[in-house]
């Protein structure tokens, strides 16, 4: 019996999986660095320029 070292099956899968994790990772990255105050307040900033108040 021969022992096939190169089956790509179910890499498709795993490939999802980690870029799955990857973006939660990052999202979750995100939220706390938005809810620093000088990050929202710097935020706020661009907002009020942009609007013109």
């Amino acid at each position: 019996m021969k022992r096939d070292l190169h089956n790509d099956e179910g890499m498709a899968t795993v490939e999802y999986a980690l870029v799955t994790v990857a973006a939660a990772g990052f999202a979750g990255l995100l939220v706390v660095i938005l809810k620093s105050d000088e990050v929202r307040g710097l935020l706020m900033g661009i907002l009020r320029g942009a609007l013109g108040t």
